[in-house]
């Protein structure tokens, strides 16, 4: 089975199909043991009546009973050693899909870490716990066809044979019926195909829902808008409610006939062998071996139904874990590297420029237009921006990421004790972070309150998103964590939105200090982090409308005025 750390291999991302079979390939032997395994046992389940019929015909009618007394050890050799393939069979089997659902864990959180800061901008959050959740397991399912469904077929051919032997008619019955009744079912299997594929879909909608809800359910209950949520919440649940019945439906009559078609089945050839019996054309032991070798037919027609419906299902995972698959983070063609000296950044699209060493604040009445500027010139959106009149496509983009961080205000917040939440690389390769730099940190962010209220400090446990502190807690904890990167250029999005006016003062003065000398530009709209910024940038409509100090602003621009002072009727 594939080790944690090994290497997962690189996926076949031309369809589902394509990456089930790369899913086989990638375990051979093992896929070749349960195909082995699954076929033995099912033949030798098939060998079975043949050594009744046997028993019978050579011990039991004539009273032999040294040859019964043989052929019964026979039978019971049979079927000790059929008992332990079936452990070794599921064994295998087990590992087979366990390497699968592993394997494919590995490549979907490869392919999470490769997208990076992308990956939020290419597929929202449901559509990735979805795969880990519910496609995963579907995929290792649907490798059950590598053992039983080979046995499957395996079993069917000399059951045939064995027929041959005893009555053409009957084999002739046998080999026209059984794929009869698989072509029967196969039009429910394609109709499924199509009903999982809907339900899969709406189900990632609702698990992103899900989430959206549970990281903001506070805010939702002080603004008063949880019963509108919950509503959404309530149709697209019945949606997939409704969906999950088509599921359900398409897949009783699939399991229904995969096992009503071949016991009804049964019937007709025994009817038929019985007749024969009764005309002298076959013998009592043949019936009964007819018997068995066509309820042991029953089996692998089940298993036949059984992997044509997992195939189903596990081919419609596996077309969503491609599609993510097949996502491409931000293209680099950089070949250029990073300006040597301080340099400022353009955005032509919206007219900003950031100058090197300074505060700069972009305000505007649509807090998108202003974070879409940082996006661009931080090159997490194809743009036109450029630094120190280089194109950002043109420089490498490691190198970008190493001097220009982007401070987003709901970045992720790992699960694990404060120190590492706020310091994540501490020691993992990078240089370890001093005390004094995390104190002063701390300081600059003004969270300093928050380390000496939990009960064990720094080595407090947080849980996922930070979920046991307070939204401005968390928005303080992102910023510390922003500053002791000590990027060449922050830029942040919104750091005090969520503030009271104390701290975002407090904020507002020590980053200023902090980042004394180094690039910085933050989006907001609170006069008290405005005013200690050493530019303004007013947008208007995503583009630079005018800029200067704070105060110069409010003396030469009414509908800035009206923005920092909260004037709604002027904005408009």
């Amino acid at each position: 089975m594939i080790d944690a750390y090994e290497d997962p291999g690189t996926p076949d991302v031309r369809g589902g199909w394509r990456y089930l079979w790369w899913l086989v390939r990638c375990q051979p032997g093992r896929s070749v043991a349960g195909a082995l395994l699954g076929s033995t046992w099912m033949v030798l389940l098939a060998a079975t009546p043949y050594l009744m019929a046997k028993a019978i015909d050579e011990g039991l009618e004539p009273g032999d009973w040294s040859a019964l007394s043989g052929w019964c050890f026979a039978l019971f050799a049979v079927g000790s050693f059929n008992a332990w393939l079936s452990i070794m069979r599921h064994r295998t089997m087990t590992r087979v899909r366990m390497d699968a659902n592993f394997r494919t864990v590995k490549v979907v959180v490869g392919q999470a870490v490769r997208l990076g800061a992308a990956l939020s901008r290419r597929t929202g959050a449901g559509e990735v716990v979805t795969i880990g959740v519910g496609d995963v397991q579907t995929i290792a399912q649907a490798l059950t066809v590598v053992g039983p469904g080979v046995g499957a077929c395996v079993a069917y051919l000399t059951v045939a044979a064995l027929l041959v032997s005893v009555s053409p008619v009957l084999a002739a019955v046998v080999l026209l019926g059984i794929p009869a009744i698989v072509v029967l079912v196969g039009p429910f299997l394609s109709r499924l195909q199509g009903a999982e594929t809907e339900y899969r879909n709406r189900q990632g909608v609702l698990t992103a829902r899900i989430a959206d809800l549970a990281g903001g359910l506070r805010v939702l209950n002080g603004l008063g808008g949880k019963s509108l949520v919950a509503d959404a919440f309530h149709r697209d649940s019945q949606h997939l409610r409704t969906q999950g019945y088509r599921v359900g439906a398409v897949t009783s009559w699939v399991q229904a006939l995969g096992v009503g078609l071949p016991t009804l089945f049964l019937a007709v050839v025994t009817w038929l062998a019985a007749r024969l019996a009764a005309q002298g054309d076959i013998t009592v032991g043949e019936l009964v071996a007819v018997y068995g070798y066509v309820a042991v037919l029953v089996g692998p027609v089940a298993f036949w139904v059984e992997c044509g419906y997992q195939l189903s299902r596990g081919v419609v995972a596996a077309r969503r874990v491609v599609d993510f698959l097949r996502l491409e983070p931000l293209e680099d063609k950089g070949t250029r590297d990073a300006p040597a000296e301080p340099s400022a950044l353009h955005d032509p699209e919206s007219g900003v420029t950031i100058l090197p060493g300074r505060l700069t604040a972009l305000a505007s009445a649509h807090p998108a237009d202003t974070a879409a500027v940082l996006d661009r010139v931080a090159r997490y959106t194809p743009s036109r921006a450029t630094w120190a009149g280089v194109p950002l496509d043109e420089i490498r983009l490691p190198q970008l990421r190493e001097h220009i961080l982007l401070a987003d205000h709901e970045a992720d917040l790992f699960a694990g004790n404060l120190r590492d939440v706020i310091a994540p690389f501490r020691g993992a390769g990078n240089c370890a972070i001093s005390h004094d730099a995390l104190a002063a940190a701390i300081h600059a962010a003004v969270a300093d309150d928050i380390a000496q209220g939990l009960p064990d400090g720094l080595d407090s446990p947080m849980d996922a998103q930070a979920r046991n502190l307070s939204g401005g807690q968390r928005q303080r904890i992102r910023l510390v964590r922003a500053l002791l990167a000590d990027p060449e250029i922050l830029l942040a999005v919104e750091p005090t939105s969520a503030l009271d006016a104390h701290t975002e003062a407090l904020v507002a003065e020590r980053l200023k200090g902090a980042r004394e000398g180094r690039t910085t530009a933050l989006t907001t709209t609170s006069p008290l982090v405005l005013d200690r910024a050493d530019t303004v940038l007013y947008l208007v409509d995503g583009k630079l409308a005018a800029s200067g100090t704070h105060q110069q602003l409010l003396t030469r621009e009414p509908g800035y005025r009206a923005l920092v002072a909260r004037d709604v009727e002027v904005m408009k």
